[in-house]
């Protein structure tokens, strides 16, 4: 049983993972057009719906994690993930797709990458500045461990968007920690007031 719940919650994160990919490559395929095919008023309108679709795919994630320990602990990180592109905290499809997988490897690559870049003048200063934002705001997101420069980095070019997503999602694991409190006490109910009165009466 255990195994055959282990391999559907697999299943589900798959899909799940699917259609947020899917999403992501919509705002790329976007950011791409935006000065090629797209006038300003298309690419807002686009724009617009893609975060819309990622609203109601949140509120279908919400539902499926409620109540279900196993699916929160998989699927957190992508509903924070999925938070910052709606809140316009993250604006970089594959930062918001790597931190929604759960891969802080591949996010250090990424910003390893982009130092190479930003110094050889193949990056902009500024998109450099706001895709390291997101990148270390993920890594700390995730748990990962920042380092002094990082921390000043962060705390120098922190936007206001940026530091609501921070303050908004600051405890991530406390629906977590009261979903366990809610689990126990309903033990505590239950055997305070079926349990034992039924064994009083099994004495009898």
């Amino acid at each position: 049983m255990a195994s055959r719940g282990k391999t559907e919650t697999s299943k589900l994160r798959q899909n799940m993972e699917e259609q947020l990919d899917r999403l992501m490559q919509q705002l790329q395929d976007l950011e791409e057009c935006r000065c090629k095919e797209l006038d300003e008023e298309e690419y807002e309108e686009t724009k617009k719906e893609t975060l819309e679709q990622l609203g109601e795919f949140n509120d279908s994630l919400k539902k499926i994690m409620s109540g279900d320990m196993t699916l929160v602990d998989e699927l957190s990180g992508m509903q924070l993930a999925i938070q910052a592109a709606i809140s316009q905290a993250f604006k970089t499809p594959e930062v918001i797709r790597l931190f929604a997988k759960k891969q802080p490897g591949q996010l250090r690559t990424r910003l390893g990458e982009m130092d190479r870049d930003v110094m050889v003048g193949k990056l902009s200063r500024d998109v450099y500045t706001q895709q390291k934002m997101e990148i270390l705001t993920a890594l700390r997101k995730l748990g990962e461990k920042l380092t002094p420069e990082d921390e000043t980095f962060l705390t120098e070019n922190a936007t206001a968007t940026l530091s609501q997503f921070e303050k908004v999602t600051a405890n991530p694991g406390e629906h977590k920690e009261v979903f366990t409190k809610l689990k126990i006490f309903s033990h505590i109910f239950l055997l305070t007031f079926v349990c034992l009165p039924f064994q009083v009466l099994r004495t009898k």
